[in-house]
């Protein structure tokens, strides 16, 4: 009785903890549930003050404040707590399980009445014991025919609920992978996508170019006219970036006013060619902002440094080289391409 209490207790939280994680962009991580499993299940006073305090301030619930959350609170116990991670799911699974072995015992019982009348049949049983042998098997026949209608209604319910879990973990897959400001992909989706490139160079040797762009004095523009038009600069830069790279390339925010391109079966002439048309449709642009557009921003321009796989790379050299190049980019004049 203790067990089910426990994950009854667990799949409510469940239910409480990740539509909330969702409507705060918070990724599922173990580390981030078991903040907010913790919250939910009101055992620790000064986390549950601390996140209401947040809250009520409308902070934003950053990687950096996340990870503050689970150093000051959940650290500590994290063992103990983040093992409740894996429970949420087992519950469905005991769930599912617990009504299919049912199903299986109302199966297997009805065979081995049939099996028991069959041999009753064999010893020529008169009239009132052939009567009540009918009887039997015509109540051991809705019996089954009742326990199945139940256990659909059953495994529907079941099904339903497994679909909605799904769909609330698949969205909160995509917020966990999505920069929220320009939309594109956030830096953790670029390290998944850098290392399986890698891998699938290491196996088949695919070639793979990566592009690092900055913004060229971005802090002006912050410094200037603020962090508004800064997001604005940002989200422009993003866009041009996106219409220009199509197909299986990736093109994410890392960071700041930083960006990475990653583009699979591309040679380093390639890149460079891709990373000129991304330079030359961002520069050619003069963005305005105000209601009335009054106000001229001038020419956004970038620099970017690429660099192609070779033997031996893994992601942090791939993304040193390409870094490298964008250092040399900056102290070349900026708004141009570099490339070794």
């Amino acid at each position: 009785m203790h067990n089910t209490q426990n994950l009854e207790q667990t799949s409510h939280i469940l239910h409480l903890a990740l539509p909330k994680m969702a409507s705060l962009a918070i990724p599922v991580t173990p580390e981030n549930y078991a903040i907010w499993f913790d919250y939910f299940a009101e055992t620790n006073i000064n986390l549950k003050r601390a996140i209401d305090g947040l809250i009520a301030n409308k902070v934003q619930f950053t990687p950096e404040v996340n990870l503050g959350l689970y150093n000051r609170f959940i650290e500590e116990r994290s063992p103990e707590i983040i093992e409740n991670v894996h429970i949420e799911t087992q519950i469905l699974i005991n769930s599912l399980l617990n009504k299919v072995e049912l199903l299986n015992l109302g199966t297997e019982s009805f065979s081995a009445n049939l099996n028991e009348f069959g041999e009753k049949l064999q010893t020529t049983p008169n009239a009132d014991e052939l009567h009540l042998i009918v009887e039997c098997i015509a109540d051991e026949v809705e019996q089954v025919i009742a326990n199945n209608r139940h256990m659909a209604v059953s495994l529907a319910s079941l099904s339903e609920e497994i679909t909605s879990l799904k769909d609330e973990m698949d969205n909160l897959s995509k917020v966990a992978m999505t920069d929220e400001l320009t939309s594109l992909k956030n830096r953790r989706s670029y390290e998944l996508f850098a290392a399986e490139q890698v891998t699938k160079f290491n196996d088949t040797q695919t070639i793979c170019s990566l592009l690092m762009i900055d913004i060229d004095d971005f802090k002006v523009f912050n410094d200037t006219f603020g962090h508004l038009i800064g997001d604005k600069v940002l989200a422009y830069v993003a866009l041009a970036m996106k219409n220009t790279v199509k197909g299986d390339d990736l093109v994410a925010r890392y960071g700041g006013e930083e960006f990475v391109v990653m583009l699979p079966n591309a040679k380093l002439n390639d890149a460079v060619n891709v990373a000129e048309k991304i330079r030359e449709r961002i520069s050619l642009k003069q963005l305005s902002i105000g209601k009335e557009k009054k106000q001229n921003l001038g020419h956004i321009t970038v620099s970017i440094g690429v660099a192609t796989i070779q033997t031996g790379d893994d992601t942090d050299t791939l993304f040193y080289r390409a870094d490298e190049q964008l250092y040399i980019a900056k102290s070349a004049g900026k708004n141009c391409v570099k490339f070794a």
